[in-house]
């Protein structure tokens, strides 16, 4: 039978594949028995290393939970993502999944998830989360996921180069201006093979930070754009100006270099990315943590709330499970057990709870980010809602456009306008 729905689905059209209903249980059953046997189906997307960690956090589950058995699978992550379509189209989900922020929406919006917010507290602790990072897996008021580990916008500094250079690191959380004069401090300290950074207004993250500044959003819960032309125009004509005086690696020699940044090249002293690409940057540029410093990005408007807390991953368990106090109670020690922290250290993201963190024995990397989110504390607002359906193709517009705006071959205005009726067709979707 489940052959059958698997081949219905992948003749489905796929403008259907997400169209299903679903039987979202109201609430956990009053007749729940924990001790009755039952059987889960747990998916996630990582490789041979993830899958042992998953082995053997089952194993430390079922120590708990003898009568659950767990039958976990895994794929890399764009075949996940096929397969999850698939499933949804037949109404067919794993029980408890690893989950991306960019999917929630969809499938939230589809009712393919189940509602935590009844099982919250009793299945599913919710000590070790903070009030913001409890919010970020709540789509249209509706709790559909939980966030495994957490990350942050920050910037990265190379403090051997910068050491070598001769100029004094950055100190973090200035103004933009304060910012632009420091990475032209270290071009002229570079003499042409050295750059303080790359265009701070070719990601689409540091035009959020900048509007969050101002209370704003990129959109609302509803999808609806929450800045106009106008805020765009200002935003890029400012990169024109930083641009214009040098300050900034020249597009053309990123893309000499690419598919690594600037950055990870060691043609530049500082980059404004999510806080765990550390590793990352430590192995394109063969150096250990301690040759890397995470700092606050530039602040718009002193004292805003203009950071937040983004999930790494996510766990969500489906609409239409047999067993949605069982999952929920996986999720639960997948979540905020010790022992779970024990067993996947960082392999995650670093961990949303703190219960969970308590296990985790951290590297000097993974200590630098802890660090890092505590310092940014007093800046991190809540959450902005889940992304639009379609925020990967809107945000890869963004930084298309933005390397263009950087090789001269259009105009801020020109950009403007095709960035505005690319994320209109997307919306329209």
């Amino acid at each position: 039978m489940k052959r059958f729905r698997i081949a219905v689905a992948v003749a489905a059209s796929a403008a259907l594949l997400l169209a299903g209903c679903s039987s979202d249980p109201e609430g956990p059953r009053a007749d729940f028995d924990p001790n009755a046997a039952v059987t889960l189906d747990l998916a996630f997307w990582g490789n041979d290393t993830r899958a042992g960690f998953y082995k053997n956090a089952i194993a430390k589950f079922n120590e708990k939970y003898p009568n659950i058995t767990v039958n976990s699978t895994f794929l890399g992550f764009p075949e996940f993502w096929e397969k999850r379509q698939i499933e949804a189209a037949g109404r067919d989900l794993p029980d408890v999944m690893q989950f991306d922020y960019a999917y929630l929406r969809q499938y939230s919006q589809n009712k393919l998830l189940l509602d935590l917010k009844p099982y919250l507290g009793k299945y599913i602790k919710t000590d070790g989360f903070t009030e913001s990072t409890l919010g970020i897996g709540v789509v249209n008021g509706v709790t559909t996921a939980l966030p495994i580990g957490t990350n942050a916008w920050a910037m990265f500094t190379n403090t051997a180069l910068l050491s070598k250079a001769g100029v004094a690191a950055y100190a973090g959380g200035t103004s933009w201006d304060e910012y632009a004069t420091w990475m032209d401090s270290v071009k002229k300290a570079g003499g042409g093979s050295v750059w303080g950074g790359s265009d701070p207004t070719g990601r689409i993250q540091n035009f959020e930070i900048t509007l969050r500044a101002g209370g704003k959003n990129l959109f609302n819960d509803a999808g609806e754009p929450q800045f106009t032309k106008a805020d765009l125009t200002d935003f890029w004509n400012r990169g024109a100006h930083v641009r214009g005086t040098g300050a900034t690696i020249p597009t053309k020699r990123l893309l000499e270099v690419a598919p690594k940044s600037g950055f990870g090249a060691g043609l530049t002293t500082s980059e404004l990315t999510w806080d765990n690409f550390g590793a990352g940057y430590a192995g394109d540029l063969g150096i250990d943590a301690s040759g890397l410093a995470i700092t606050a990005p530039p602040a718009t408007t002193a004292g805003a709330k203009d950071l937040y807390l983004k999930p790494s991953m996510l766990h969500a368990i489906s609409a239409n499970t047999e067993h949605p106090e069982a999952s929920a109670l996986l999720v639960d020690f997948l979540l905020n057990s010790k022992e779970a922290g024990t067993v996947f250290g960082t392999n995650r993201g670093l961990p949303a709870s703190s219960t969970h963190l308590a296990g985790v024995q951290l590297d000097p990397l993974s200590q630098k980010i802890l660090d890092y989110e505590s310092s940014i504390k007093d800046r991190l607002g809540q959450a902005p809602p889940v992304p639009v359906v379609g925020y990967g193709s809107i945000e890869e517009k963004f930084r298309q456009l933005g390397e263009e705006l950087g090789l001269g071959t259009v105009t801020v205005a020109q950009a403007v306008d095709q960035f505005f009726s690319e994320m209109e067709t997307i919306l329209k979707k």
